[in-house]
């Protein structure tokens, strides 16, 4: 997909598929699941009988069947609208759904037998616990643990990352995903599913919207909408008598329309395409959520457990200072240290130059093109160069380095060791350098936290999300990353039951708890959490577990995915908020047209000044179908989301979206009247 049709909120293809599904949507069997839409849908009906049969309800006089006529077309435009809503919701998870079916292919399979001999199967034939070998080229035929061999594997036709990742047996990389790719070597594997269940035929399922049930939020509101709907139905089944009373007749039609333009026929359209586009926008961010329950949990989480390496940390181990013994200058350390790291391509090495540069040294690589690079090896516990004019420089443990040194009949500064434990007990490693027979200092490695971190937590702090450190370092390290990283906890020297016993205190206090993994250790506490992140590369236990699983296997996304849980939440609240503050403005619209004959009096509510009763009942109903297509493109993409606090947020959401949802109509309702109003006194309405 190019980046220009990522850009694109609709597709040609997903716009002719949108119109088709609006039409066909509209079976009663399949509207009644929307009550709302329901009642619009029995009152298009009902007007469309009254142009045929105004008699059946007594309801003739003059050019009534045309205004019928005109009623129950705005209604039907309306059902088209709200489906239509829907149906590109369901287009855009369904163009992802089949983009991951190409990579569902019925590929053959070298199934191994009891005898050990091979026989080619096709890849549907498989069935839980058969053993299957792979080899370089060949397409994995389905889900499994690999339980020989090592391979590079390429899984972009489902992450979309292109570079391979290693898999083998044992840990937690022996999981692979049915459709991906063996780049180099062999493995055999142990098929984990049966025909039609993998993970890749459950993303599809769940990405086309198929699996799709409404979550617990949407249900409620959904029942707020129902109850709306029916006290309105009351109302206007009321006002029919109360009108004859007053001896003023109202055409059904009438009625019908006052009815759907009381009821929240806005948010009724849109609220399944809100939950649809939803898990839509987490699928795009590469993540597949296993139910909408867990999305819409994401956005009422409390409390986010994260591990600390890989997370937070790099897990790698990166220099971060430089630490020079007495008698010895800092610089001269930094020089010996970045020339011994020249050559060496360790993260450990790369980071000591890059250090080195930032504090002023910088050093040709070409001038030393004749030096000899000692490797690290794990029998001398150093690695150094050799340089022409025979210095020695080593870097390395520091029992390594001592011992290389007192070889040399060189001293041993009196304060390193206090150094080289001060680094230890912070939970770093400290790496001695020497020249020759002179130690100079210590280099200082430890796990970097990655950049931004902070600020994101920071973030989350703002809209009441508290963040915990798992990590299985001492207390000292542990609290040493946790203020680096600006984590309001942590866990030291936690082990997989710690991870659910602080997953269970803080449901225990009411929270929705949130959190990563990616090993069989972690399967527990990320069934217990309310949203468990797993990541794809990481074993099936974990992914069975878990209710979202990261094809990316960013440990870090479930900072984004929190936030579009989040948003999804807002974006829910947003329209709704602005579909029943629409209704205000059609009160001062269709009541006073309705009553004015009768009660002169009632004009004063027209304080919009419509030009007459039909006019202005049109006028309400016309906005009412076309502010559904206008709000299609907020319910895709969402409200945009800044972190603040509920109650900022409510005040500010209410500012825009309450306040926009009353002025809006009263704008539109009038244009439409200005536009129209010369037409309806033409036909002799």
């Amino acid at each position: 997909m190019s980046k220009k049709e990522k850009k694109q909120f609709i597709t040609k293809d997903i716009f002719y598929s949108s119109i088709k599904g609006a039409f066909t949507k509209l079976s009663p069997k399949y509207m009644i699941k929307n009550p709302v839409m329901f009642v619009v849908e029995v009152g298009f009906i009902l007007c469309t009988i009254l142009v045929f049969f105004p008699h059946l309800f007594h309801d003739e006089g003059s050019n009534l069947s045309l205004y019928n006529a005109i009623v129950a077309i705005i209604l039907f435009v309306t059902l088209l609208f709200a489906n239509f809503a829907e149906s590109v919701a369901e287009g855009r998870g369904k163009a992802q759904a089949d983009t991951l079916k190409k990579t569902k292919k019925d590929t053959k399979a070298r199934l191994i037998l009891d005898d050990g001999s091979e026989k080619e199967v096709s890849s549907s034939e498989l069935k839980k616990g058969d053993i299957v070998l792979v080899k370089t080229g060949e397409l994995i035929p389905s889900d499994g643990e690999i339980i020989d061999g090592i391979a590079s594997v390429d899984e972009s036709a489902i992450t979309g990352e292109s570079a391979p990742v290693t898999k083998e047996a044992g840990g937690d990389f022996a999981s692979v995903t049915g459709g991906t790719t063996v780049v180099s070597d062999w493995i055999k594997i142990e098929i984990s599913t049966d025909p039609g269940h993998s993970f890749l035929d459950k993303m599809i399922s769940m990405v086309e919207g198929a699996s799709r049930k409404k979550t617990p939020n949407e249900i409620a509101l959904n029942t707020l909408l129902v109850s709306l709907t029916i006290i309105f139905l009351i109302v206007i089944v009321t006002l029919y008598p109360l009108a004859t009373y007053l001896n003023v007749k109202i055409p059904i039609s009438t009625l019908v329309a006052l009815t759907v333009c009381l009821i929240p026929t806005t948010i009724g359209a849109l609220l399944s395409a809100i939950g649809i586009a939803g898990m839509d926008r987490v699928t795009r961010f590469n993540v597949i959520a296993l139910s909408g329950k867990a999305v819409e949990a994401c956005g009422d989480v409390d409390t986010m457990i994260l591990d600390k390496t890989g997370t937070i940390t790099f897990g790698n181990r990166l220099a971060s200072d430089f630490i020079n013994v007495d008698g010895v200058d800092e610089t001269d350390l930094v020089k010996y240290a970045c020339i011994a790291s020249l050559k060496d391509t360790t993260p450990e090495g790369k980071s000591t130059v890059e250090l080195a540069e930032k504090m002023g040294v910088t050093l040709n690589i070409d001038d030393y093109k004749h030096a000899t690079f000692i490797e690290f090896t794990a029998s001398s516990k150093m690695s150094g160069i050799d340089l022409e004019d025979g210095t020695k420089i080593r870097k390395g443990s520091g029992e390594a380095i001592i011992d290389y040194v007192k070889n040399l009949n060189g001293l041993i500064p009196s304060d390193l060791n206090e150094k080289v434990e001060s680094i230890s007990k912070l939970g770093g490693t400290p790496l001695v350098v020497c020249a020759n027979d002179k130690i100079l200092g210590v280099i200082y490695l430890k796990d970097t936290v990655k950049p931004g971190l902070p600020e994101r937590f920071d973030r989350l702090r703002k809209i009441g999300i508290k963040t915990i450190m798992c990590t299985g370092d001492n207390p000292l390290t542990a609290a040493t990353i946790a203020a680096e990283a600006g984590v309001d906890g942590y866990i030291a020297e936690c082990k997989p039951e710690d991870k659910i016993e602080a997953i269970k205190k803080e449901q225990s206090l009411g929270k929705i708890v949130a959190m990563t993994g990616d090993g069989t250790n972690d399967a527990p506490a990320l069934a217990q959490a309310n949203v468990g992140i797993a990541m794809n590369s990481g074993t099936t236990a974990a992914k069975e577990a878990a209710n979202m699983v990261d094809l990316d296997s960013d440990p870090t996304k479930i900072l984004e995915v929190v936030e579009i849980g989040k948003q999804l939440l807002i974006t829910r609240g947003s329209l709704t908020t602005f579909s029943m503050a629409n209704d205000i403005a059609k009160y001062f619209a269709i009541i006073p047209a309705i009553f004015t004959i009768a009660i002169p009096q009632m004009n004063v509510l027209n304080i919009m000044g419509l030009s007459s009763p039909s006019s202005a009942i049109l006028s309400a109903l016309i906005f009412n179908a076309i502010i559904i297509p206008f709000l299609i493109p907020l319910a895709m993409k969402g409200v945009k989301y800044k972190p603040m606090s509920a109650s900022k947020l409510l005040g500010r959401n209410m500012m825009i979206y309450g306040l926009g949802g009353v002025i809006c109509p009263f704008i539109g309702i009038k244009l439409i009247d200005i536009v129209i109003s010369p037409l309806l006194v033409f036909l002799g309405l």
